[in-house]
């Protein structure tokens, strides 16, 4: 039966041709679209984490939902000796988040302040790489402060300006200060660069009195992909007021955003192949039909009607698997490539910055797995593609098949 299939298919080389390369541009389109979609939505969730969010926080257990000094980190020296050898944490870092009003002689605005440590932030957050004018904080700064270029735009400041700073401290009551801009940074992220300055974390402490304390601390780990694994082994070393979150958890409207992105991906992919099956269908129905009365021979000479479906299956499994194959290694390809030489478009960074996306590089995501079943979507089409063509030829007798015109 094997080698009247390939006969067959070597018979008919042209219709095998096309239904060959049709197989293959279908199968080679979707890795790769696929792979774009995968591509785009890890580039933009590792561009949100590095700039500032990281990949996991630690915090107390009701801080998220009231974010106050009420619910503050006492005991962080405690907390981060817990974290020291848990295998696949990069690095952690604490942070005291604090509003206040930023002042100068043209302006007033409420901003974000956070303390943090310059040497420890630098290994988790893209705030150092994101220097604009001036320079990054030092571990010897005491009021020295780092801001976003719109903060800086909207106060009317520049490298070496005085900003008067007025808050409140741990225990409710005033504090102020007045810090000299040494660096201007620019993420991209308009909210974020209007709204956040940065100050050294052991100066603000003696500030804040806030010593060993923290709004949470944030932990980038080697591997994204193990981030949930990480996140339970740690909070088994915590004690139970204390909460740890992933990204999934801090970025949950992002992770939704790209669930929606992901579907409606996926229907106009669903549209394409249904557009794809019926291509199949009808061509493996004009191709089928057109030898009916050689298969109504093939019965007179004997073969039963179920040798002969199998024969049609076999001959569409001989091409769509071979077509699959080289289309998923062709795919696979392109997408190993483009994830280690990601395209550039200039100025798309510029264009889609308000979104969190940073960067002029597309890349694509290279993933055994979906490459996998995307190859076996494109074999099954195929198999369901052929289906009605052969109900269609078991409705002759072996008689009618052969007077068949």
């Amino acid at each position: 039966m094997f080698s009247l299939a390939l006969k067959n298919i070597i018979y008919y080389k042209g219709r095998s041709l096309t239904t060959f390369f049709l197989t293959l541009l279908s199968t080679l389109l979707f890795v790769v679209y696929v792979a774009f979609m995968d591509g785009s939505h890890k580039s933009m969730l590792k561009n949100s984490l590095d700039i500032y969010t990281g990949s996991l926080q630690i915090m107390y257990k009701e801080y998220r939902e009231n974010p106050s000094y009420d619910t503050i980190l006492e005991g962080v020296k405690r907390v981060e000796k817990r974290l020291e050898g848990i295998a696949g944490i990069k690095a952690y870092s604490a942070r005291l988040e604090s509003y206040a009003l930023l002042s100068t002689q043209e302006d007033s605005v409420g901003s974000m302040v956070t303390g943090i440590n310059p040497q420890k932030e630098s290994q988790i957050s893209k705030l150092k790489e994101a220097l604009h004018q001036g320079r990054y904080l030092e571990k010897s700064d005491t009021t020295a402060i780092y801001i976003g270029a719109d903060l800086a735009q909207r106060l009317k400041v520049k490298i070496g300006d005085k900003i008067a700073f007025v808050g409140s401290s741990i225990d409710y009551s005033f504090s102020a200060e007045n810090f000299e801009v040494v660096g201007v940074f620019k993420t991209g992220l308009f909210e974020f660069d209007a709204s956040s300055a940065f100050v050294n974390k052991s100066y603000f402490d003696e500030l804040m009195l806030s010593e060993d304390m923290a709004s949470y601390i944030v932990v980038a780990v080697g591997d994204i992909e193990a981030v949930e694994s990480i996140v339970s082994y740690i909070q088994t070393k915590m004690p139970q007021d204390i909460e740890v979150a992933s990204w999934r958890v801090l970025m949950a409207s992002m992770v939704q955003a790209m669930e929606v992105d992901s579907i409606f991906g996926y229907i106009s992919l669903g549209l394409f192949f249904v557009v794809i099956f019926f291509v199949i269908m009808i061509y493996g129905f004009i191709n089928i039909s057109t030898r009916i009365k050689e298969l109504g021979l093939l019965r007179a000479l004997g073969l039963r009607s179920f040798d002969v479906t199998a024969l049609l299956f076999l001959e569409t499994a001989l091409l769509a698997l071979s077509s699959v194959i080289i289309g998923m290694v062709l795919g696979g390809y392109l997408a190993y490539y483009f994830e280690l030489h990601p395209i550039i478009i200039e100025g798309m960074a510029e264009t889609y910055k308000e979104y969190g996306i940073v960067s002029d590089a597309v890349p694509t995501r290279f993933d055994l797995w979906t490459i996998c079943w995307n190859g076996a979507v494109v074999l099954v089409l195929n198999f369901l593609a052929i289906i009605y063509p052969i109900y269609y030829t078991r409705q002759f007798s072996p008689v009618e098949a052969m007077r068949h015109v």
